[in-house]
């Protein structure tokens, strides 16, 4: 089922402004600069999210789904939060060093659930959802106010039907509820991910899962499951920022009607000194995060920041006060580089096969998808 892209502009209204008008207004967002300066300075100040940031996130606005469940454009993500899986990082493998958790999970996602951040990104890859189960239940917040996202790992999907049934009951317990809202096929697993998706949309007729997804799907990929039957997904997450800002990729699947979520949205900290990110920030008194955040709620994405520390978690969500210009958005557009894309095509042939049997092999993996 396809849904004009046009949905998508709820990304730029609150409920309230939709209600009073049919036709989004993207300038709502627009404050004097004074205003500005100290909304993005606030977190400064305290760790504690003031009321007023607090009911930004709360009150954030949505992306509607094919079906017609509302998307949160901003979640938290849970990966490498209290906990790093055994294969997260072959860079810290090689170089002899451990990444080494800060905080538990379950107090990174209670701060994240204090500061009002209602979508919870999980897998079960990231070895981490009892903790953020205990953290939703301390927390005191209803479930029909949270929207809880979880994905079935490589080593599930290889095993089949009985397999993903069981994990999926063992995230429900460990999550403390009956239903995800999204469950997603992690990796497009060569010869398995078809199957791994159907009962995706068998568990969805028993009322387990409401929203059915993937990720790291490549348009190839999602060809596959439509020539197979399926239907077409709600959301396909992958890493979306401008330094891998893949367009064509990204246009067919909007094209489809199918949500992109975005992860490493921040790019893991690693370009927040870069001089274009400084340049916009200043010209809108934001930190070069929130430009990068704004980047992906302007372009209709939904927007999954991770931080271990409360202050930085009010800061990333502090992007729905301001507006980026057509000419700051072409030129965060245009950051994607030649070797950014070809690292990502080494990414992609390694991990379709990760952690399953196949291992290390290029057995069954597509060799020429759509890059960009």
């Amino acid at each position: 089922m396809k849904i004009a892209l046009g949905a998508l502009s709820l990304l730029f209204a609150t409920s309230a402004t939709a209600a009073a008008s049919a036709r989004p207004n993207p300038s709502i967002y627009i404050v004097n600069r004074a205003t500005s300066i100290a909304f993005s300075t606030r977190h400064t100040a305290g760790t504690m999210p003031t009321p007023e940031q607090k009911r930004t996130l709360l009150s954030c606005p949505s992306i509607p789904l094919s079906e017609g469940t509302l998307h949160p454009a901003i979640g938290f993500g849970t990966y490498k939060v209290g906990l790093i899986p055994a294969s997260a990082s072959s860079a810290v493998a090689s170089t002899g060093g451990e990444e080494k958790p800060q905080r538990t999970a379950e107090e990174c996602v209670r701060d994240a659930l204090e500061v009002g951040y209602r979508f919870l990104e999980c897998a079960e890859f990231y070895g981490n959802e009892a903790e953020v189960g205990k953290a939703i239940d301390a927390s005191g917040v209803k479930r029909e106010e949270l929207f809880l996202c979880s994905k079935v790992w490589t080593t599930t999907i290889e095993k089949g039907e009985e397999a993903i049934r069981a994990q999926l009951e063992k995230t429900l317990a460990d999550l403390g509820t009956d239903y995800v809202d999204l469950y997603l096929v992690h990796w497009p697993v060569p010869g398995k991910h078809v199957e791994a998706y159907k009962t995706l949309e068998k568990l969805q007729k028993e009322g387990k899962i409401r929203n059915v997804g993937v990720s790291n799907y490549a348009v190839e990929d999602c060809k596959e499951l439509l020539d197979n039957g399926c239907a077409v997904p709600a959301v396909n997450q992958i890493e979306i920022n401008p330094f891998l800002y893949r367009k064509n990729t990204i246009n067919y699947f909007q094209s489809e009607g199918v949500v992109m979520q975005s992860y490493r949205s921040l790019r893991d900290g690693k370009a927040m000194d870069h001089p274009t990110l400084a340049k916009i920030g200043a010209v809108h008194s934001k930190t070069p995060a929130q430009v990068l955040g704004r980047w992906c709620v302007q372009h209709g994405f939904v927007y999954m920041p991770k931080s271990v520390k409360m202050e930085r978690m009010v800061e990333n969500g502090e992007v729905f006060d301001f507006e980026l210009t057509k000419e700051e958005m072409e030129e965060l557009d245009a950051l994607t580089t030649p070797e950014a894309l070809k690292t990502f095509e080494g990414l992609y042939r390694k991990c379709v096969n990760r952690d399953t049997t196949k291992d290390g092999t290029m057995e069954g993996v597509k060799m020429d998808i759509t890059l960009n």
